[in-house]
């Protein structure tokens, strides 16, 4: 089950993210989010802008992660390459973060954000192979680099959702 995360979900998120950070640098990524990425301050951010979600099965999460719909000024300019389509109204999926307890997590977190939005967007650290995978086995497509707020450059991807509406 997905919902939007309250504020009485704040510790365990932020163990999730913790668990995460670890996972990185144990996976030889160890700068993407360094010791304290995700800050509190953006994930109560999130939480109150309804942009974090967490992913449930029986009753545990999962999952959490910030889905947001409408244009990120990070995607406004992509090198070495473009996006898919640069037209259709787009969601990316940011932060997101296993509990690292069941395989799959992140790919039925991509398919329930691809049932909301017709094109998906999601960047990566260079280092963060397990993100890369993840994407590349979820059927992105690599369509360049952007770089984030502190001018670090991230590999862009891009999916299109396969239940677009017909033309007419």
């Amino acid at each position: 089950m997905f919902r939007g995360a309250t504020r009485s979900d704040l510790e365990q998120i932020m163990q999730i993210y913790a668990r995460a950070r670890q996972a990185m640098k144990d996976s030889g990524n160890p700068t993407q989010w360094g010791d304290s990425f995700p800050p509190q301050e953006l994930i109560e951010d999130d939480i109150d802008s309804n942009r974090l979600f967490v992913y449930l099965i029986n009753g545990q999460m999962e999952a959490v992660f910030a889905f947001i719909l409408g244009p990120d000024p990070t995607y406004a300019k992509i090198e070495d390459g473009h996006w898919l389509n640069d037209t259709l109204p787009y969601g990316t999926v940011h932060r997101l973060a296993s509990a690292g307890k069941r395989h799959g997590v992140a790919a039925d977190v991509i398919t329930w954000c691809l049932e909301h939005c017709e094109s998906l967007r999601a960047d990566t650290h260079a280092d963060n192979k397990i993100m890369q995978k993840v994407l590349d086995g979820c059927g992105f497509t690599r369509c360049g680099i952007i770089h984030v707020a502190d001018g670090t450059p991230r590999i862009a991807y891009q999916k299109m959702s396969l239940t677009l509406p017909m033309e007419r």
